[in-house]
């Protein structure tokens, strides 16, 4: 109990990661394992991300739920003196749709703190055993989406001009619009390009198709894929033999000085 006594009534909005609990920080387990209340995702969070939440603590799903009815109801148990956790799915800093919370808690005077969660993007590089950033081949990540039902993307930042870049992109939120993404991707990536297809990364139905740029919306669609998918398109992923400079014996720098 000691945990739960350390912690102030507030509403901690917490970044669940992809979906497997063991990638949750040890502060947001902290706080999630201490908390009153929970209101997270359900359609988005995985049953195993609540296994350690405790007995007594009231769950809330949201997935039906507008964020006039959410707000309130979190306003209402913090005044009460509860220690409130909205669980998100994925990192915080990325189509999290917290803006607009934090607006409206700020707005009615709740306290609330940001804990990060993991990007499945870190997750895929890592199942896939890649670095996504390899000398002399690509030194830019990119996340972005493609427009959808729910949010338009800025013409300034269509998918077909970060292409350009050639950069290793992470592209969210677009298994709906797959045919249109990979045209818009050919425009400036070579056919034979790499993607990694990463489906509930973190789940335990897990899939991962790598496949050539030209073939991913083929594959998306033979495996029915229409959501919780990221493609990670890169040269990286299909990288040889590269070598940084950083741990390089001819390489001398402030705490490996020559000799």
């Amino acid at each position: 109990m000691a945990a739960v006594a350390s912690l102030a009534p507030a509403v901690y909005i917490i970044g669940a990661g992809p979906g497997d609990p063991e990638l949750l920080t040890l502060k947001a387990h902290r706080i999630l394992t201490a908390a009153d209340v929970v209101l997270y995702a359900d359609s988005l969070i995985p049953p195993e991300m609540l296994r350690e939440v405790r007995p007594d603590a009231e769950l809330i799903g949201t997935s039906h739920q507008t964020l006039e009815a959410v707000v309130p109801l979190m306003g209402d148990r913090v005044r009460a003196g509860k220690v409130v956790v909205r669980l998100h799915s994925g990192d915080l800093t990325l189509y999290s749709a917290i803006h607009e919370q934090m607006l409206q808690l700020a707005a009615a005077g709740i306290p609330f703190e940001l804990i990060p969660g993991i990007s499945v993007f870190q997750a895929a590089a890592a199942r896939l055993g890649a670095e996504l950033t390899i000398p002399d081949l690509v030194q830019t990540i990119i996340l972005t989406r493609i427009t959808g039902q729910a949010s338009a993307v800025p013409p300034r930042e269509a998918l077909r001009s970060l292409a350009a870049h050639q950069a290793s992109l992470c592209l969210y939120l677009a298994a709906r619009h797959v045919e249109k993404a990979q045209g818009e991707l050919l425009e400036h990536y070579p056919p034979e390009t790499p993607v990694a297809i990463c489906f509930h990364i973190g789940w335990p139905d897990e899939r991962i198709w790598v496949v050539p740029l030209e073939d991913m919306a083929a594959t998306s669609r033979r495996e029915n894929l229409i959501r919780t998918t990221m493609y990670l398109i890169s040269p990286a992923l299909g990288a040889g033999e590269a070598r940084s400079r950083l741990y390089h014996p001819d390489h001398r720098h402030l705490f490996r000085p020559e000799g």
